[in-house]
């Protein structure tokens, strides 16, 4: 009578091993959940925080901290664009979501212009976005620059559903493109960015910074798929 135990095992196993594999089930760790990509917490002086990281406050030293040699940190110029001092986690976990994280520096444009011109070598990245090493000197500086913004693309994808349910009815929602839909959540300084064709992208500033994601919208003509009134900022 002993192989009767055995395969009630082996059925519960395949029931239960699927559901390990969820991208969105709910976690079991207390741990895990507060750090999940809708785990965002304001405070009084309009300071987000988000994966543990307070922005305006925590600095790409705390990223290096918790991600080590998992963690680069360079200038990055797109082509045509700005400079900018970021550090980037191609594995970072999110509660217990995976994907790629991208931490953009608060730092005077003449000093990050400055750090690239100091740069070691440059490469590009993808297409004709290049990257520039830092200099040992400026390294150690840019540990002390606190973090501005966070972009998460995650691995699993996001459908509108998904997004709703997780982060809730947004403020706003506008169409940039026939498969770009934002979601904006101006009062968590949240944007998340569902691609139809490709990855989804959600950017986290502070919620007095949010002009910064909604404004370049606008002026690109983005139409609203729904509008209705911003909740009040922090």
């Amino acid at each position: 009578m002993k192989p009767i135990p055995i395969v009630l095992a082996a059925v519960a196993l395949l029931i239960i091993a699927p559901l390990a594999y969820l991208p969105f089930a709910e976690p079991q760790q207390e741990s895990e959940r507060a750090t999940l990509p809708w785990q965002i917490e304001v405070d009084a002086n309009g300071h987000s925080t988000v994966f543990g990281f307070t922005l305006g406050v925590s600095t790409l030293g705390d990223v290096h901290t918790r991600y080590g040699g998992d963690t680069e940190i360079a200038v990055i110029t797109p082509k045509d664009g700005t400079s900018s001092l970021e550090a980037f986690n191609a594995e970072a976990r999110a509660g217990f979501i995976t994907g790629k994280m991208v931490f953009t520096a608060e730092l005077a444009q003449e000093a990050v212009d400055a750090m690239r011109e100091r740069a070691p070598r440059s490469s590009y990245m993808e297409s004709t976005t290049r990257k520039a090493t830092l200099h040992p000197d400026d390294f150690a500086l840019a540990l002390q620059t606190p973090i501005r913004a966070i972009g998460f693309i995650p691995t699993a994808d996001l459908d509108t559903a998904t997004v709703l349910q997780r982060f809730g009815e947004p403020a706003v929602r506008l169409r940039s493109a026939e498969n770009l839909e934002h979601f904006l959540y101006p009062e968590r300084g949240l944007e998340v960015i569902v691609d139809s064709r490709g990855k989804e992208l959600l950017q986290y500033v502070a919620p007095r910074d949010f002009a910064r994601l909604h404004a370049p919208l606008l002026a690109d003509g983005a139409a609203p798929d729904t509008a209705v009134e911003p909740a009040d900022s922090q």
